[in-house]
């Protein structure tokens, strides 16, 4: 139980510090304009999925756990 507060914690900061990037910086360059990422655009509607953008990301954060679980 003591090592699943401890990731709650580490993922609780690392969702905090996200939020402040995305306050402080407004458009951090290449989120969300990847290529792969879905853009369809009509006249009264605009449907946008970030496919690779969300890839890139679950990949950062894959890296970032397993490197923290070699502890």
């Amino acid at each position: 139980m003591n090592e699943i507060g401890k990731i709650l914690i580490i993922f609780g900061l690392i969702l905090t510090l996200t939020g402040l990037l995305l306050l402080f910086f407004g458009k951090i360059p290449l989120i969300g304009k990847l290529p792969g990422d879905i853009i369809v655009e009509r006249r009264n509607f605009v449907f946008y999925f970030p496919l690779a953008t969300s890839i890139l990301i679950s990949v950062i954060i894959s890296l970032i756990i397993y490197l923290l679980s070699k502890r």
